[in-house]
């Protein structure tokens, strides 16, 4: 009984920070509806709002917030620094704090460890070690799956920077070459397209238009995406502009280089193909086809009788 009270308490902590993390992707702030209300021509107050919010926004959130912040505290900085240039990889800075991301591991350790716990008592006759080893693992599971995740958020956003790359050079190539200056071709790249290249030429226009220049608002771009073909993308454009290269030059070379890299990426996970289609092969499909093909004859001869002559 202790157990199951202690998994309830465990289940319900966890899914209140995981309601504190991620409640921000889907709700409005209240500015954002008083705006919406006066566009409306509606008049009402911040506080006529707020009472007006469902219980958990005015009373558990605040509450939850708070123990956040205590949370915070204790939480070294060098892993906050670190938390925080991951989750600018994965490119949701806007989205989630690194004090939020060290909730969301800690609920999910107490959710899937809440599990362990009641997947143990449920289990009595099983033996003392699995039953330690199911809450254990549950907690273990769920500190480190907002991790999994957030990597492999990296990896699909660098991926796909890779593959927009050379179009978006090419664009760049033709707009510069055009007439227009490297901040107006990189707003239009911005425009026609997006994912997540696109959105990080927006942020850097948006950089320059506030007066950083251009080489740092550059470098802060590739820092943020940590892709290798941006990088030197982006020292080849810098050293250009401080050599007075010329820029459409400059962009076609590298444009042409980006398109060999990304042709031999191609090349190198075909000739990896059926090196990784072995495992499926043997353990799957190579079963698949013996069952099929021996299997009517060892049926055949299991009720002919003759294995009882042997």
């Amino acid at each position: 009984m202790t157990g199951l009270i202690i998994a309830v308490l465990l289940l319900g902590i966890g899914g209140a920070l995981y309601f504190l993390v991620f409640r921000r992707q889907t709700t409005e702030s209240l500015e954002d509806r008083l705006d919406e209300m006066a566009a409306l021509g509606k008049t009402i107050s911040l506080e006529e709002l707020e009472l007006s919010q469902p219980f958990q926004e005015r009373v558990i959130v605040p509450m939850l917030e708070s123990l956040a912040k205590f949370a915070q505290k204790f939480t070294p900085q060098s892993n906050l620094e670190a938390a925080k240039k991951q989750i600018a990889l994965a490119g949701l800075s806007h989205q989630i704090k690194p004090a939020q991301f060290f909730g969301a591991r800690l609920g999910a350790a107490l959710l899937i460890g809440g599990l362990g716990i009641l997947l143990a008592t449920s289990a009595g006759d099983s033996p003392l070690y699995q039953r330690l080893l199911m809450p254990v693992g549950g907690l273990a599971l769920g500190y480190f799956l907002p991790v999994l995740l957030l990597s492999s958020k990296i990896s699909r956003r660098q991926e796909d920077v890779l593959k927009a790359l050379p179009d978006a050079l090419d664009l760049l190539t033709i707009c510069v070459e055009a007439g227009l200056g490297f901040d107006g071709a990189m707003s239009k790249v911005a425009e026609k397209w997006d994912n997540e290249l696109s959105l990080a030429f927006t942020q850097a226009v948006q950089e320059m238009q506030l007066g950083k220049l251009r080489r740092e608002a550059l470098r802060a771009m590739a820092e943020s995406l940590d892709v290798s073909d941006v990088t030197s993308f982006v020292a080849a454009i810098v050293q250009a502009d401080q050599l007075g290269v010329s820029m459409a030059k400059v962009m076609r070379i590298q444009s042409e280089q980006m398109r060999m890299k990304r042709r031999q990426r191609a090349e190198e996970k075909a000739r990896q193909a059926p090196v990784k289609i072995m495992i499926p092969l043997v353990f799957f499909i190579f079963p698949t086809i013996l069952i099929v093909l021996l299997g009517p004859a060892a049926l055949q001869i299991k009720n002919s009788g003759a294995l009882s002559a042997f």
